[in-house]
């Protein structure tokens, strides 16, 4: 009960927040001031790390019209802001010190109007307003990311995944106190901009929703995320509408401009990006490289940033990823140059696979026997590890069925690839809940996926001639 007390007593502050006397802005990056180069420092590794950036003028637009309308209401006038959209599924958003603030794509993805993202952008604006990020940097000073580290994230966008996986950017790792005052600020900007005040207690909301949803789903990576750095509580989500109602009654006040939002986000890019090839289903495609394959029914496909990872019943699972060969080297001396634990070399067999040049061999290791096969196409080695327990009869039905299904695809079935994207659709006569949800692509929870991404509960209601979301190509 005292630890209660005192939470409820550390936010109930008056909120009569400062901003920064000596703002840091973009115009001033350039400068000789090491706190502002601190944002130009970082911006290039936060991209990569990211994905890169999401490029699409609508899109662009639409976040720009957002940050605008916030800048014009800011307490520095004289603060400018970078606006970078990340080509990331992960939800996320964060600011730098000079003025540099993110947004992933996969936050726009969630958001159901603009009034949410402005509560998102507001309250990142508001750490660069009061210099948070140099606060945190003096205090953190010994935690700086070492140079290894920033080599290692700039090499690839996969070293980069891994590297944030492992928590070694510590974007928003600001104080309980200064993401309390970050709130306050981004409140007041909202109502002072025009937007629903109430919109960041909204999606407070659906960051919770969207915690419980990731939490069902094993193979879901959040450590990218928004809530792996910025916690939640109920007590921050009412302190938001607290600070709110000195702008009016919820749902009275402030626009929340759904319609050009939802026009702004049509057809945007949704999970993987094309470069990292596509889960449809028991299948996984990938344009680039040209090939496919399938998994055995009642198997899960994960597709990481380093290998495709698949799970099925009695702890079965298969792990496919690719290697350069540019030596052109014999598949059976390649398989025993010794990467298998646990080869058993009377096993290695040259085999053709859709005519495609291929080995397979066996191996076990502790309590576990697998299957491995290599395929041969131009100068890359694709490689299929398959694991189960020891003395199970599914190694080679599950082996059996990537093998007979692993093949090149044609030029006409690349063309015919196409991502998901969020579509925008406008309900009709008779639509409901479960038709609109089964109109989505990419997923097995459709249902589920469709509330959040639409911001409705369980008892929500489809009504005709209002907008909606869904995922498909």
């Amino acid at each position: 009960m005292l630890t209660g007390c005192q939470s409820l007593i550390e936010q109930s502050y008056e909120p009569t927040i400062a901003p920064s006397s000596n703002p840091q802005i973009v115009d001033e990056v350039q400068k000789n001031d090491p706190r502002a180069q601190m944002g130009a420092r970082e911006h290039p590794r936060i991209v990569a790390s990211y994905g890169g950036e999401y490029k699409d003028a609508k899109t662009e637009r639409l976040v720009a019209r957002i940050t605008g309308a916030l800048t014009q209401v800011s307490e520095n006038p004289n603060q400018s802001y970078r606006i970078t959209i990340l080509n990331s599924p992960a939800i996320n958003a964060f600011a730098l010190p000079g003025g540099y603030l993110y947004v992933t794509r996969g936050l726009l993805a969630l958001a159901d109007d603009a009034s949410e993202v402005a509560a998102v952008l507001s309250h990142e604006m508001a750490h660069v307003t009061a210099n948070h990020g140099i606060e945190r940097q003096k205090k953190e000073e010994a935690e700086v990311i070492a140079s290894r580290v920033v080599a290692e994230v700039l090499s690839s966008n996969i070293a980069g995944k891994q590297a944030l996986a492992r928590g070694k950017l510590r974007l928003a790792a600001f104080s309980r106190n200064q993401e309390l005052q970050a709130d306050v600020i981004g409140v007041r900007m909202l109502g002072e901009a025009g937007y629903d005040p109430y919109a960041a207690a909204r999606f407070l909301d659906s960051m919770a929703a969207y915690a419980r949803f990731t939490a069902v789903d094993p193979d879901a990576d959040q450590s990218l995320d928004f809530l792996s750095s910025h916690p939640n509580a109920p007590q921050r989500v009412e302190l938001a509408r607290m600070h709110a109602r000195a702008f009016g009654a919820e749902g009275a006040v402030g626009d929340r401009g759904r319609d050009y939002y939802l026009a702004g986000i049509d057809g945007l890019l949704y999970g993987d990006a094309p470069e990292e090839g596509y889960v449809r289903g028991q299948t996984f495609l990938h344009g680039k490289l040209g090939i496919r394959f399938d998994v055995p029914a009642g198997f899960q496909i994960d597709n990481k940033a380093d290998a495709v990872l698949a799970t099925g019943p009695g702890d079965v699972a298969i792990r496919f990823d690719g290697v350069a060969d540019s030596r052109g080297q014999n598949l059976v001396n390649y398989i025993s140059s010794g990467w298998v634990t646990g080869l058993r070399p009377d096993t290695i067999r040259s085999v053709s696979l859709n005519g495609l040049e291929a080995a397979t061999a066996r191996a076990a290791a502790d309590r576990w026997e697998f299957d491995v096969t290599v395929v041969r196409i131009d100068k890359k080695i694709y490689r299929f590890l398959t694991a189960v327990p020891t003395g199970s009869p599914a190694l080679e039905p599950t082996a059996n069925t990537l093998r007979t299904s692993f093949r090149k695809l044609t030029p006409a079935e690349v063309e015919s690839l196409k991502p998901l994207r969020v579509r925008v659709v406008t309900a009709r006569p008779g639509d409901t809940v479960a038709t609109l949800a089964g109109r989505m692509l990419g997923t097995d929870r459709k249902l589920d996926l469709f509330r959040l991404i639409n911001a409705m509960t369980v008892t929500s209601t489809v009504r005709p001639g209002e907008k909606y979301k869904i995922i498909a190509e």
